[in-house]
């Protein structure tokens, strides 16, 4: 399961990556512009990814900040942003690569946004926290508006990054 979820977790920093380069091509009123996805704009879905990362790996690790709202905004341009996600990814690839097979396959307890406490299996929960990503990537590619970047795990596979995993 390691070698599973480190993965996930090179593979979320590469695809946040070249989603972050294609919505640098984007202006600042672009960013900015509720085209109707889960959080409105490029920026705000981006924002809510950084966000609820933040949530959960202070729950993983008991460390970090984490805002007390997904939807909050964080950062308002896309330069600050995208330092705090590459941060924020490198420390994920950290936290997973330094694990070791009994805390993958133990439990853990956390108190949910609304206040409720919580104790799951960890791997279920790291494979949620992964297609989380997944899934608003996908808004923010659609918010591109354009044919735009390939985000596909098989692309990430055959790439220089990705070659280990396949």
């Amino acid at each position: 399961m390691k070698q599973h979820f480190m993965m996930f977790a090179a593979y979320n920093q590469w695809a946040n990556g070249r989603l972050y380069d294609a919505a640098a091509d984007l202006g600042e009123n672009e960013l900015g512009r509720d085209v109707g996805a889960a959080f409105g704009s490029m920026l705000g879905t981006l924002n809510h990814l950084l966000a609820v990362d933040r949530v959960w790996m202070k729950r993983f690790t008991g460390e970090g900040d984490a805002p007390s709202n997904t939807a909050a905004i964080l950062y308002h341009a896309l330069p600050a942003l995208r330092l705090a996600r590459e941060a924020e990814d490198r420390r994920v690839v950290d936290w997973v690569t330094g694990m070791g097979d009994k805390a993958l396959a133990g439990r853990f307890s956390y108190m949910t946004v609304d206040m409720r406490t919580v104790s799951q299996r960890l791997s279920p929960a790291l494979s949620h926290f992964f297609n989380h990503q997944t899934h608003h990537r996908g808004q923010a590619h659609m918010v591109l508006g354009r044919p735009s970047v390939p985000l596909d795990l098989a692309l990430f596979q055959r790439s220089e990054e990705g070659r280990a995993y396949a």
